[in-house]
């Protein structure tokens, strides 16, 4: 083997083909409603944590399960990276016609990328929200918030924070 990327070999880093079943396919016996994403704060130093929340209503008929997942998106980054990158998930159950608000920590380590060592970037960076990876199409619908923050200061090794 003479090429050691993982360009093309782990859904990861697939490019612009998306994998036949990717992470959180599947069905549900309901319907769910995602709404208010919000990122605080949406100017962050280097070092920081993010703070996510997003409201999850059942809009169908019967109680069911839903698996939220937030997904990260580097605009630019010095090194090459994943087109997104899964930084949390909980599985939620949720009665029908309720709703439920959720709050996750993006931690700093999580915006780090490998060069020669971990290192944090500034930069902008959008984070996806929902039942499915962003850009994902299948047949039972599920929706994918998005909402932007921006990271200030000079790029820092991860053991620095």
């Amino acid at each position: 083997m003479e090429n050691y990327t993982m360009e093309g070999r782990t859904y990861r880093y697939y490019g612009q083909d998306a994998p036949l079943y990717p992470f959180g396919y599947g069905l549900s016996y309901t319907t769910f409603h995602y709404r208010d994403l919000v990122l605080s704060p949406p100017v962050l130093p280097m070092c920081a944590n993010l703070s996510v929340s997003v409201v999850l209503e059942n809009t169908g008929l019967r109680d069911s399960e839903e698996v939220v997942q937030l997904y990260l998106r580097w605009e630019q980054s010095s090194v090459p990276v994943p087109r997104w990158q899964l930084v949390a998930f909980r599985r939620v159950a949720v009665l029908a016609g309720q709703e439920t608000k959720l709050s996750f920590q993006v931690l700093a380590e999580q915006r780090a990328v490998w060069a020669q060592d971990w290192r944090l970037e500034p930069g902008s960076f959008t984070l996806f929200a929902g039942g499915q990876q962003p850009g994902q199409k299948m047949q039972a619908p599920s929706e994918v918030l998005s909402a932007q923050f921006s990271v200030t200061g000079a790029a820092r090794p991860l053991s620095g924070c």
